[in-house]
């Protein structure tokens, strides 16, 4: 059975992703094989520049700090999207579809900042 020509042009690609995924896999292999392991109390400790664990690494955040932080990405994206749409209303041929677009999508982000503010959710206790 014999290969369309097709696909013997992809021989190349599959020799190499063969070859980087044996070279990964082998590296994983002869380093768990060659590793000497000599666990210790010592060396199970946390080390934090030489100061002693003074409490858990586990601490509750407050969701607030969650809900800015993605808060923040959203408008970061938005303005993004704003950008780009600055390039794109410089053609003439664009100019009224996107004006029209880019203030829907403006009354819809304040509708939202309004909303987000309402609820309180932009004030750091």
């Amino acid at each position: 059975m014999e290969l369309p020509e097709t696909y013997v042009q992809y021989w190349p690609v599959l020799l190499m992703t063969a070859a980087a995924v044996a070279f990964a896999v082998g590296a994983i292999v002869l380093s768990s094989l060659l590793t000497v392991r000599r666990p210790n109390p010592v060396k199970q400790e946390p080390y934090e520049c030489g100061i002693p664990v003074q409490s858990p690494a586990r601490i509750q955040i407050s969701v607030k700090y969650y809900l800015i932080a993605l808060l923040f990405l959203l408008f970061d994206m938005e303005t993004m999207f704003i950008l780009a749409w600055a390039v794109t209303f410089r053609d003439p041929a664009l100019r009224t579809a996107s004006l029209i677009e880019m203030a829907v999508f403006i009354g819809i982000l304040l509708v939202g900042y309004a909303y987000a503010w309402r609820k309180g959710a932009l004030k750091w206790n």
